[in-house]
């Protein structure tokens, strides 16, 4: 391969655009135009909502969903994915800058760009390196856990707005406890304008669509229309507003929003601030990641797709620094509006890029509209498409399966309500590595033998099968490290303790993977001990990786068995024959 070939297979590694741009035509530009059209008019009432629940001014909403799209669409390899601001990761980003303490708006949307310019490296690092698995490491029902307790945080986070009442906290007992201490303010006109606003959207979400298609609308009009649902709310809500004066009878309003394209900026490069805001960066890396390729992967299975997740680091990274050189604040992939993308018929991720021209768009011409929008309004715009993401269900079911998975989920939970989300999600990573440490430092070990009439070996408590009195085989069912490795000695020697009939044990290594190097110094030990007791040790079924890594030791040539290519082989060298019959018994 020459070097301009390298060269070329390298950049489209890392610039999927040059892959999929090659065969990009008019009906696929079609196609993408209208995913763009239907997730630009959700996306508006969305970025302006979740710029409110990260603390910051609602044009930084829009800035974030203009520049970062671009960067997903020349780094990001699903064809699907919609990035932008999200619902957990704005909590996320509300927690962190609420930690400094700080009170002028310059300083706060500062925070929020270096924030989203810290994340943005982070991802972009981890991409380069390839250490996309890291993320592996927070547990599936552990992330359901946290996604859960912050949609019922975020929710109950809004009903200030709601009610029109000062509430503050970054913990539910917090955010509760104001809001029953200030319910006598209750302003009852924004009671009423977020009520009906909440209410509209969740029949909208369920109802506007079937009652369109009975009505003769073609399905992809209906769609757009349903979707324009939050657009109604805001455009209607914003005319009573203004109609009626609502704003000088205590109903709080967006205000004025600066008009024009989001300005290029520059994230603070101060060491204090980054070592303040460097874990929280970290958290929002992780969780925006693992959401981000879950909802990739699940959309590009559909249509028999493949994403990279180590360059999804990348474009995610990419995206987030062009947040933070926009004036915007920390983003990913999020769930509703990738599936509304999806649905609409998004065929490569140039419709991110038409999806940004659309924002672009409003930002020039439609944030004078918005001076009179009630803060109400973009509040139940949160609340609606939060709660979907609440599904208590996982509780019920972690209990069924596993009680060990159950306290995880329980207790991500509770951490993440109680202390808030920073805690919560950091208990959360800790607790799904101590869950994996746990689970596979007590690996199971099963004691097989012979199913009659084959040569298969199965669990003597679970299957009928023939066994010999001077031979025991255990099956060992996890790979071998330090975590584990006492263990598997420990039950050896348990189980070969009082049994004065044996001579032969049989390790069968089928399910083994790895053996490291304190295993391995385990494993001559427990050969010794073993040999000491007038038993031998025996391997089985070994596989190639791990047979080489112990042709690299002496533990073979010690090894006072031998190594079986299969079980079978094993239990027919070191089977007894029978014994030959009396002479009492052949006259008889």
């Amino acid at each position: 391969m020459t070097l301009l070939s390298r060269t070329a297979t390298q950049l489209k590694q890392y610039l999927p655009i040059l892959q999929w741009a090659k065969t990009y035509d008019r009906e696929t530009a079609t196609s993408d135009l209208v995913a763009a059209v239907i997730v630009t008019i959700m996306l508006i009432p969305q970025s302006l909502a979740y710029a409110l629940l990260a603390g910051l001014p609602a044009e930084m909403g829009l800035y974030a969903s203009i520049l970062p799209l671009v960067a997903y669409a020349i780094f990001g390899t699903s064809r699907a994915l919609a990035v932008g601001p999200v619902a957990v990761v704005s909590l996320m980003t509300a927690a962190a800058i609420g930690n400094l303490g700080l009170s002028d708006p310059a300083q706060i949307a500062l925070a929020a760009g270096t924030l989203a310019f810290i994340s943005g490296v982070i991802l972009t690092v981890l991409g380069v390196l390839r250490l996309g698995f890291i993320a592996n490491f927070l547990s599936h029902p552990v992330i359901a856990g946290f996604i859960t307790a912050s949609g019922v945080l975020i929710a109950a986070s809004q009903l200030k707005h709601i009610l029109g009442i000062p509430a503050h906290g970054h913990t539910l007992v917090q955010v509760v406890g104001d809001l029953i201490a200030n319910l006598p303010q209750t302003s009852l006109i924004t009671l009423v304008i977020g009520a009906l606003a909440t209410a509209f959207l969740f029949w909208v979400r369920k109802g506007l669509k079937p009652r369109l298609l009975q009505a003769g609308l073609k399905p992809r009009m209906a769609d757009v229309v349903a979707k324009a649902g939050p657009v109604g709310a805001v455009a209607v809500t914003t005319l009573v507003t203004w109609g009626f004066g609502l704003q000088d009878a205590g109903v709080k309003i967006v205000g004025s929003v600066p008009t024009g394209l989001p300005p290029l900026t520059a994230p603070s490069f101060s060491p204090e601030l980054w070592s303040q805001l460097f874990l929280s960066a970290l958290l929002i890396s992780i969780i925006g990641f693992v959401e981000s390729v879950s909802v990739a992967q699940t959309l590009a299975a559909k249509k028999r797709q493949r994403i990279v997740p180590d360059q999804e680091l990348i474009g995610l990274g990419t995206s987030n620094i062009a947040a933070a050189v926009s004036g915007g604040y920390p983003v990913t992939g999020g769930f509703a509006r990738s599936v509304v993308n999806f649905d609409a018929g998004a065929a490569t991720p140039a419709a991110g890029a038409f999806t940004a021209v659309g924002i672009a768009v409003a930002t020039l011409a439609l944030t004078p509209l918005l001076y009179f929008l009630p803060t109400a309004t973009l509040a139940a715009t949160i609340i609606v498409a939060v709660l979907s993401l609440v599904d208590f269900s996982i509780l019920k079911k972690a209990w069924g399966y596993s009680k060990i998975d159950f306290a995880a989920v329980f207790a991500t939970i509770v951490l993440t309500l109680g202390f808030g989300v920073e805690i919560g999600v950091s208990a959360g990573v800790l607790i799904s590595i101590g869950l994996h440490l746990y689970k596979t430092s007590r690996p199971h070990v099963a004691e097989v033998g012979l199913v009659p009439g084959t040569q298969h070996f199965r669990n003597i408590k679970r299957h009928k099968v023939e066994t010999q009195p001077h031979l025991v085989t255990l099956r060992v069912d996890e790979s071998l490290y330090f975590a584990n490795a006492r263990f598997l000695e420990d039950y050896v020697l348990k189980r070969v303790t009082s049994d004065k009939a044996l001579e032969h044990v049989v390790l069968q290594f089928t399910a083994v993977n790895e053996v490291d190097m304190s295993a391995l110094e385990t494993l001559e030990e427990l050969n010794r001990r073993l040999n000491e007791m007038g038993i031998k040790m025996h391997l089985s079924e070994v596989k190639g990786p791990v047979m080489d890594r112990l042709y690299r030791s002496h533990f073979l040539d010690d090894l006072t068995g031998r190594v079986f290519l299969a079980q079978y082989d094993a239990w027919r060298k070191l089977t007894k024959p029978a014994p030959a019959p009396s002479a009492q018994t052949d006259a008889a």
